[in-house]
């Protein structure tokens, strides 16, 4: 019997995770709009951010669970399909329904998290599960075109934002939401590889020893993800507060630059990578002494560059722990990836709270208004470089981690 051809099942799903940057670009883009077209408080808006998350989550932690009970290969089909359902229902609710706008900006956006959710458990398994000579090459560039993915949509939705006016947002909206029908199709006219769980024959101590090398994998793309999205988030408030940089001038070189350089580092590694323990180090360190000089420089330009930089070092900390689980954990299953993605999910929320809380608590204490007068910076210049010193305890802690986890390896390797 021929081998299949997988090439376009590999290609569906770089389009899926492509398109899937739609669903955590394009609402923060729109919530001033909704603020001035529906009068929704920030407080509604930054619940939806929340939910967005907890259903992510909660996806991550069922399929941690009871990954058996579901049909691997009829999800990833029609995953793209309840993306195009979340965000259709994203933009026609309000419209049709102004004064039931917040339920139709709720309801879709559950549809479309649930669908980031299992974009997140199951497209790394199907990568991994395809047969490749560079599956290290794959999985990197999966995770490249999603941060590619982000700059596209922030660049063509301030485009057509300038252009057709910030009333339009809703057929910006249901343009994203065609995207995806795209990747379903070809999902469904691709063959897709058999995605086994782990040999549940293995005796206990390997178990045990699976479990232990899992856990380290799980604690490490928490860190890696705390060290990525603190700045993503951050970035473009900390350049325009903390710098005093414009905010236009501020988004596109800072944001832009960061996702550039997150998705070209990762595209990098898909051509040239090796080693993906030392990438994981080197960008733990590099990532902790961005956030650092970030922190504590008094000038702008290697603030500027520190803030961006964190881009290169992290771009590798989430797919790269994905890499180094698939080396040296073998036949893991898809309840490995959900407990990962669990574990970078929580990354992603913790980290830009924490930052938040302690801008917040120093910008108002007395500490700041001394400090700022002996630097001559305002509380809230002192309040953000704070948070940034606080964050850099992430990748300086995944650091120590990554030394045990490396020396771990080696050890269970070795015996």
């Amino acid at each position: 019997m021929s081998q299949p051809n997988y090439k376009r099942t590999r290609l569906a799903c770089y389009v899926s995770y492509f398109t899937m940057s739609s669903i955590f670009s394009l609402p923060p883009l729109l919530f001033v709009t909704f603020r001035e077209m529906y009068g929704i408080s920030y407080t509604l808006l930054g619940t939806l951010v929340l939910v967005n998350f907890c259903t992510q989550l909660s996806v991550d932690l069922i399929f941690s669970f009871f990954s058996s009970h579901f049909n691997v290969h009829k999800i990833v089909k029609v995953m793209p399909l309840i993306t195009s359902a979340g965000l259709a229902l994203y933009a026609i609710v309000p419209t049709l329904f102004p004064d039931y706008a917040y339920a139709g900006l709720l309801l879709g956006t559950v549809i479309f998290s649930i669908s980031a959710g299992l974009s997140e458990v199951l497209l790394s398994p199907v990568i991994a599960a395809l047969p490749s000579e560079n599956p290290q090459r794959d999985m990197s560039m999966l995770h490249s075109l999603y941060a590619f993915g982000v700059f596209t949509i922030v660049l063509v939705s301030t485009l057509f934002l300038k252009l057709f006016g910030t009333q339009n947002w809703m057929y910006l909206t249901l343009l994203l939401a065609a995207l995806p029908v795209f990747a379903a199709v070809l999902f469904m006219t691709s063959p897709m590889p058999d995605m086994t769980s782990s040999d549940s024959s293995a005796d206990g101590k390997r178990a045990g020893k699976k479990t232990v090398g899992l856990a380290l994998c799980i604690a490490c793309i928490f860190f890696g993800s705390c060290a990525e999205n603190a700045m993503s988030n951050w970035i473009s408030g900390y350049m325009e507060n903390a710098l005093h940089i414009d905010k236009a001038v501020g988004d596109i070189l800072g944001m832009a630059m960061f996702a550039i350089l997150l998705g070209g580092a990762r595209i990098s590694y898909a051509r040239w990578g090796k080693n993906i323990c030392a990438v994981l180090l080197t960008g733990m360190i590099g990532a902790a002494v961005c956030y650092l000089i970030a922190g504590l420089s008094t000038s702008t330009i290697p603030a500027f560059l520190a803030c961006i930089l964190t881009g290169v070092f992290t771009a590798m900390l989430w797919p790269g722990t994905l890499i180094m689980m698939e080396e040296n954990i073998p036949d893991v299953g898809v309840a490995a990836y959900a407990l990962m993605a669990a574990g970078g999910d929580l990354g992603a929320s913790i980290a830009p709270q924490l930052l938040g809380i302690v801008v917040d608590q120093v910008s108002a204490s007395e500490f700041a208004a001394q400090l700022g007068g002996k630097l001559s910076l305002s509380t809230e210049q002192i309040g953000m470089k704070a948070g940034m010193l606080v964050t850099a305890l992430f990748p300086i802690c995944g650091t120590v981690l990554l030394i045990f986890i490396i020396r771990y390896f080696r050890k269970t390797h070795t015996k």
